[in-house]
């Protein structure tokens, strides 16, 4: 071992003293200048300082396997000369901008893996159209003073990422704004659901109007960076960008805003995995702070028509290709879908939940024989809610229907959009819901029938006694009589008795009613290109963003249909002989939307103001 030892030494020592390599200019650096003025480069100082940290490294291993005391006194010597040089070393690379610029830039992807990415995202049989679509897509505020909050999209294709970035971006805008500028980032791994939440937080109605750009800038960034963290397993977060910033930049964000990057951008393009490998640049950060500090950097080239791309390939590349493929049910299918190039829901999964699964559903489905089907694993802090459902294609589960925050993406079958609220207490239950989820429980933990909704007499008046509930003998002698007790008829009886036995009769309706208010945004704009008012011809575009506001009114489950009118109470409520007013409610209005907010508030009904809400 010792001989070992000391080749090792022998090694570096040579190392270090061999001659350095030559810089290998750039064919446009010497263009012009006579070699007798270049001077020792800095890359070439540090390839040197490379060499006398391996040989001191070396010395130092030795030192440690004698054990001496003169041997522990050197090692200290060597310590403070290794850390002098990785200084050194470090000063040097922040002297040179080009060492910092290529530092900066991160790693070329290998051959093999910038090929398994473009295969992953579009497989082999992609058009050009879809790749124009994806490579023509920035991350941009609307310029729109209504919709300045909301991301703009002009073309269809890449609004799942768009989407799943602007429910994150309401979430700090709305409920988190003291966070905006923070490195350390709201992280999805302190998630709690959003039912145990106590406290109440309602944003003013006019939150949007005093939005500076600054703070619009701040949200995406920290948006970016929870949501890389969230795909890398809260560890990590892979950023990807160009090379051609190499070419066009000296590294700082105002160069990058120059004219000349735009148009190196003109040219460049995407068509297979060899470009991919040309004009990607990935970086690792497993620091927040540095993250946060890179994609704050980066906000232009996102802003690029690059930047949808680049984004998704920064959450696949945090998740890992190998954990995305494991991720998914058909691996061999591409996750920007044919014929149109929309994301899939694999891709609107990963940006919203950390995992490309392919289900909305909680938890996984088994098959049987070892066969499984994976869903959302965790509560999220945004969710989704798709008109899907409402037709009964699929089933979204608890997790994804009521997030952390009242935040939901809006799947339709070519588009998504999002759905918000200004106030966490939309998604509170209410007096007779949190009584009727306290009774079913008691009920479900009876029953021994294997989901089959009966429990026995025994069982029964535990349940009645867990909960409170006080039957007259003669409505619990017949609900006993035949030996068992089913829900069915059990919530017909409780619907029937007065509050103050323990029931659910409400004679007014109020208890049971909530009315609360939503947004709708669609950031779809294909007529209005690069923010721009009017088209060529001076004609107002005919789709731009879209801002609209829902009055949501939800009736009880458990009353007939006459609760859904509104019910006013006089202002003198403390007679004794209440007197009911039942307005004339409003007719209810009906889109597509309505039927997705269906899904999670059953038998909701809206209204609006002006044209109804487009969720494509």
């Amino acid at each position: 071992m010792a001989d070992q030892e000391e080749e090792e030494l022998r090694m570096a020592m040579r190392m270090s003293m061999q001659s350095p390599e030559p810089k290998r200019s750039k064919p446009w650096e010497n263009a012009g200048c006579p070699t007798e003025s270049l001077e020792e480069s800095p890359e070439v100082k540090s390839r040197k300082v490379q060499r006398e940290l391996m040989a001191a490294a070396a010395e130092r291993r030795m030192l440690a396997t004698r054990g001496s005391a003169a041997g522990q006194v050197a090692e200290k010597s060597v310590e403070k000369n290794l850390g002098d040089r990785a200084e050194e070393q470090k000063a040097t690379s922040m002297g040179d901008p080009e060492v910092e610029n290529n530092l900066n830039l991160g790693e070329q992807l290998s051959p093999e893996a910038a090929n398994q990415l473009f295969l992953m995202v579009f497989g082999n049989q992609v058009t050009r159209d879809i790749l124009a679509q994806w490579s023509n897509q920035g991350i941009r505020f609307s310029s729109d003073g209504e919709t300045s909050m909301g991301l703009v999209q002009h073309e269809g294709g890449p609004c799942g990422v768009l989407a799943a970035i602007q429910a994150i971006v309401l979430k700090y805008i709305i409920f988190l704004p003291e966070e905006l500028g923070k490195p350390t980032i709201n992280m999805p791994h302190n998630l709690v659901p959003r039912r145990s939440c106590k406290s109440e937080y309602v944003a003013p109605d006019d939150l949007f109007d005093s939005l500076t750009e600054d703070r619009k800038s701040r949200a995406l960034v920290s948006s970016m960076a929870e949501i890389l963290f969230l795909c890398g397993s809260n560890k990590r977060a892979v950023i990807a960008t160009l090379s051609i910033l190499d070419l066009t930049t000296d590294g700082t964000e105002d160069a990058l805003k120059d004219e000349g990057f735009a148009k190196a951008l003109q040219d460049l393009s995407i068509e297979s995995g060899s470009d991919l490998q040309n004009v990607l640049r990935v970086g690792t950060y497993s620091s927040q702070a540095s993250a946060f500090q890179r994609l704050e950097a980066m906000i232009p080239v996102f802003r690029s028509r690059m930047g949808a791309m680049l984004f998704l390939i920064s959450a696949l590349l945090s998740r890992g290709l190998d954990f995305v493929q494991a991720d998914r049910d058909d691996p061999s299918q591409s996750l920007v879908t044919a014929p149109f190039g929309h994301a899939s829901q694999e891709i609107v999964n990963l940006l919203l939940c950390g995992e490309a699964v392919a289900h909305v559903f909680d938890g996984r489905m088994d098959l049987g024989g070892g066969m499984f089907l994976k869903g959302i694993s965790t509560n999220v802090e945004v969710g989704f809610l798709t008109l899907l459902e409402s037709l009964n294609f699929c089933k979204v589960g608890q997790y994804l229907k009521c997030p952390k925050w009242p935040i939901w993406v809006i799947g339709s079958e070519s588009h998504y959009t999002v759905l918000f609220a200004l106030s966490t207490s939309v998604q509170d239950e209410n007096e007779f819901e949190g009584r009727e989820t306290q009774i079913r429980r008691a009920f479900d933990a009876q029953d021994q029938s294997g989901g089959g909704g009966f429990i026995s007499v025994e069982g029964f008046h535990q349940v009645l006694k867990e909960t409170c509930i006080n039957l007259p003998p003669e409505k619990l002698d017949h609900i006993c009589s035949s030996g068992f007790i089913v829900w069915s008829e059990f919530w017909q009886v409780l619907l029937d008795l007065d509050k103050s036995s323990g029931g659910l009769k409400d004679s007014t309706g109020l208890m049971g009613k909530k009315v609360f208010d939503l947004y709708h945004f669609n950031g779809i704009a294909k007529s209005d290109l690069n923010g721009c008012q009017t088209t060529p011809g001076g004609e107002t575009p005919l789709q731009r963003p879209r801002l609209t506001k829902l009055r949501v009114s939800v009736p009880p489950r458990w009353t007939p249909e006459e609760f859904l009118a509104d019910v006013k109470l006089p202002s003198d409520s403390s007679s004794k002989e209440t007197v009911v007013e039942v307005a004339k409610p409003e007719p209810p209005q009906h889109a597509p939307l309505v039927d997705c907010i269906r899904t999670r508030w059953a038998r909701a009904t809206c209204n609006w103001v002006g044209d109804p809400p487009s969720i494509v």
